[in-house]
């Protein structure tokens, strides 16, 4: 299959009432340009915004996005076809992710869903062969009853002693329902790849899975400013082995996408729009095979702007700002090939996470060491924005 992309299937539903920005390859400039969408064009702000941690935390970001002079780059449309990995004109622009010099932090086990499905992989020690059997028992012990315990209270802790008693306490439980959030680094500032890249599994991987989140954008004060979409793909296998193998899990060459266009927050769209926004994930493989799933912010355990506070505050600092993944309700358990071993991703797999005011994020499946390499970091952008006389 070949995966083609345009501004209907990208954009956000209310595009002409957004404020969209995000960063694009510009192949003259051989570096990376802030971009802002103004009348279905793409604006190079460069040179009054040089990264989007300037724009991000900028006074009234919004504001700031709209009223900057930039350079006309063409169409969106043009540079959202041209951004697919294998179909790319490198003469012309193509969309990256929309973050730079931002931490890439990621909230984990914010669902009952997929936090129990991490309780699942802990007791199958990495096997999806064992779980089946284990989703069984854990469910019928524990039930969804979960979904309504508020983490940190005291009903949170009466029932983590009934299942110490029961001999079904788990580190996942503990982040789930205990005070302290489960915040982690997912990648590297500036390792992020966009929409129409390649993603990035482990060649050792053989139980994996997309994970659809929304991503809220926070300044270096803790601001929420905006959200946008990711895919924190995730190595059932290795972090079920051992939860010391997170890191080998979560952050691998290509293994997170963001995109395509980071939503500022403005008069028409708030922190509400991120509580109540609806993901759907769509998985299209060569063998013919789909899945679908969704999963609804208004099901999330812990508030957004609590998530926020748990990441940035007075115990840790990130100056740059931070893309934050706030987690999903999405837990892979349709049968792809041998019953009751569930799903897992194969090479040449399209993924597609989209949500109405956020547009949609689509990547083909690699393997970490096909795809292609990260080589441009941090030295490397200041260098060109210095030669380009924007620093």
């Amino acid at each position: 299959m070949d995966l083609k992309l345009n501004a209907n299937s990208t954009l956000p539903v209310d595009a002409d009432a957004a404020t969209l920005v995000g960063r694009v390859w510009r192949p003259d400039k051989d570096g990376p340009s802030v971009v802002v969408l103004r009348n279905g064009h793409l604006i190079d702000i460069t040179a009054s915004e040089p990264t989007m941690t300037d724009l991000i935390n900028a006074y009234a970001s919004a504001a700031t996005a709209h009223d900057a002079d930039g350079d006309d780059l063409g169409p969106v449309g043009t540079i959202i076809a041209n951004s697919v990995a294998d179909a790319r004109d490198p003469a012309l622009p193509w969309l990256l992710a929309p973050v730079d010099l931002a931490a890439v932090k990621a909230a984990g086990v914010t669902f009952v869903d997929s936090m129990l499905e991490r309780v699942i992989e802990e007791r199958a020690e990495g096997d999806p062969q064992e779980a089946e059997s284990i989703r069984r028992v854990i469910r019928g012990a524990i039930g969804d009853d979960l979904a309504a315990i508020v983490p940190g209270s005291p009903e949170a802790a009466a029932l983590k002693d009934a299942l110490i008693e029961r001999e079904l306490w788990s580190q996942y439980l503990e982040v789930g329902i205990g005070p302290d959030a489960e915040v982690f680094t997912k990648a590297q500032p500036m390792s992020a790849v966009g929409t129409g890249a390649e993603i990035g599994l482990h060649p050792k991987s053989t139980w994996n899975n997309p994970e659809p989140e929304i991503v809220l954008i926070l300044n270096a004060s803790g601001t929420i400013v905006g959200a946008t979409l990711g895919n924190d793909v995730n190595l059932r296998d290795f972090e079920g082995r051992s939860a010391l193998l997170l890191s080998k899990a979560k952050d691998n060459n290509a293994s997170c996408a963001i995109g395509p266009f980071i939503r500022l927050l403005d008069d028409n769209f708030g922190l509400d729009d991120i509580r109540s926004a609806e993901l759907t994930l769509t998985v299209a493989g060569d063998d013919q095979f789909r899945l679908e799933g969704t999963s609804e912010m208004s099901r999330i355990s812990r508030d957004i702007e609590d998530l926020a506070g748990q990441t940035l505050n007075e115990n840790h600092q990130y100056p740059d700002g931070a893309a934050l993944f706030t987690g999903t309700a999405f837990a892979p358990t349709k049968d792809r090939d041998t019953p009751g071993e569930g799903f897992t991703h194969k090479p040449g797999d399209f993924v597609t996470i989209a949500s109405p005011k956020l547009g949609s994020l689509t990547n083909r499946v690699t393997t970490s060491n096909k795809a292609e390499p990260w080589q441009f970091g941090i030295s490397a952008l200041m260098r060109n924005l210095a030669q380009r006389g924007v620093l």
